[in-house]
């Protein structure tokens, strides 16, 4: 008998199994942190603005939203094994792209395809694991798998520090080629193919309706404060913009409501938990994903830190990320995952409370600080969030459900990312005007922690909405 089929008839399959899906989400997680301590120096390097920057970001969590639950019909009617290497190889090359970019508009094309295979490897490698483990094991597998997640926010600006500093930074996209190949290779021996047989059509509607509101939403976003548009919010391309989304985001609901195969099964939110989850989550996520990419700025154009300074503070983060998500399970067992949830989202909200105190003279031990307890609240709060949301869920529906999940926490971010720069480019022409004799980097910093304010706002505003979720009984949709 052969090796692969006696590993994949073993009580050790599954656990082998979630070692492969962690390279893949160890890869995609790590391009929407690596690439934030190289901003600057790509900024230098194609002469191009903050507004044409946060697109290198955006383009890849567009694309990776758009996916995500694009790769679950797309797994259920052609196999997850399959779509989730092809989404694998998609963003290895994709990777590669990046290493070539000679423009900034190339690397955000490279950056896009990236994206596409980041955002099937995420949303498959959610459900891959919960389909394979048993609800006993689930929480344990999910807060094993979330420590990928850990180690790419840990390890993911350091290593992209270093090679800013030391190297070209086309390294930092170079360095998941071999990575990439290996996981392909690794997936292609050892995994099982599993489908449905009853699959319908696409959902064409649902998917162009569901790009047009994302990418439209987040152009006008950082369309508004470009300098490039003298007319900033009341240009009538940004109008005009927001109001495609709008109505691209009302047809989408009501395709989704009525297509016999949705793109995004919304009606998964008729369970309270998943509903309760998804609310938290997207609220949740624009605090998280804008405070991730505002602190290494901070430190960088408003310190004067070298990229590693700035991405070495991260290491212990994602450490204690990794520590705690192994643990929510047994705090689970203790004091419910509700209250560990809750503790993880106010653990958060301290952080960013903290960091909207900074100044040009907060200490390096501060910063780690408060660093250290945001990482507290993320590993405290995504692995019970997912073992809350997914509890009642068939097991039939996992793979839409994780892509509603990954879906709004991209969305989120994408969001997030460019609502904050548009209000610390506000917050910081503001106080130039008021304080002219003020440096930049001086202004950068009052530009920054008014943004951290507001993370700080939106986490409490998710734990409100708990609550309240909580006691509200009747299903979103019937």
């Amino acid at each position: 008998e052969k090796l692969d089929v006696r590993i994949q008839q073993s009580n050790a399959y599954k656990w082998v199994l979630l070692s492969i899906i962690m390279i893949g989400t160890f890869m995609a997680v790590l391009d929407s942190t690596i690439v934030n301590v190289g901003i600057p120096t790509i900024m230098k390097a194609f002469n191009i603005e903050v507004s044409t920057a946060e697109w290198i970001l955006t383009a890849y969590m567009l694309t990776m939203t758009i996916m995500l639950p694009t790769a679950g019909w797309l797994a259920d009617k052609f196999g997850n094994k399959r779509v989730y290497l092809l989404g694998l190889l998609v963003f290895t090359f994709g990777s590669w792209l990046c290493g070539r970019a000679t423009s900034d508009e190339f690397l955000i094309g490279a950056r896009a395809i990236q994206g596409i295979g980041g955002g099937t490897v995420q949303a498959l490698g959610l459900a891959i694991v919960t389909r394979e483990f048993p609800l006993h094991l689930r929480g344990i597998a999910l807060g094993i798998w979330s420590v990928s997640s850990a180690a790419s926010v840990s390890f993911g600006p350091m290593i992209g520090g270093y090679i800013i500093d030391n190297y070209h930074w086309t390294l930092m996209f170079d360095l998941n080629v071999p990575i990439g190949i290996a996981g392909i290779c690794a997936g292609v021996f050892l995994l099982k193919e599993w489908k449905r047989e009853d699959m319908g059509i696409f959902d064409w509607l649902g998917f162009i309706t569901a790009a047009v509101f994302m990418t439209l939403t987040i152009y006008a976003m950082a369309h508004g404060h470009s300098v490039r548009n003298p007319q900033g919010w009341g240009s009538p391309l940004v109008i005009g913009s927001l109001l495609i989304a709008v109505s691209s985001l009302i047809l989408f609901i009501r395709t989704e409501l009525h297509h016999p195969n949705p793109l995004i099964n919304i009606r998964l939110l008729a369970d309270r938990n998943f509903a309760t989850a998804m609310i938290v989550l997207l609220i949740f996520g624009i605090g998280l994903f804008g405070g991730t990419y505002m602190f290494p700025m901070f430190m960088q154009r408003g310190l004067g830190y070298t990229a590693l300074a700035a991405g070495a503070v991260f290491l212990p983060v994602g450490i204690i990320q990794g520590f705690s998500s192994t643990i929510t399970a047994w705090l689970s067992k203790l004091a419910g995952t509700i209250t560990i949830v809750i503790a993880g989202i106010l653990a958060l909200a301290i952080s960013f409370w903290m960091a909207s105190h900074f100044n040009e003279n907060t200490s390096h031990s501060h910063i780690i600080l408060t660093l250290c307890i945001r990482g507290v609240g993320m590993g405290l709060t995504f692995a019970p969030l997912n073992v809350f949301s997914l509890r009642n869920i068939r097991k039939v529906d996992m793979a839409a459900a994780s892509g509603i999940s990954n879906s709004l926490r991209q969305l989120s971010g994408s969001i997030s990312i460019a609502l904050l720069i548009a209000v610390m480019t506000m917050r910081t022409e503001a106080y130039n005007a008021l304080n002219p004799q003020a440096g930049e980097a001086e202004s950068l910093v009052h530009g920054i922690t008014d943004t951290f304010r507001i993370t700080f706002v939106m986490t409490l505003v998710s734990i409100l909405t708990f609550l309240l979720f909580m006691i509200k009984r009747k299903p979103l949709i019937t």
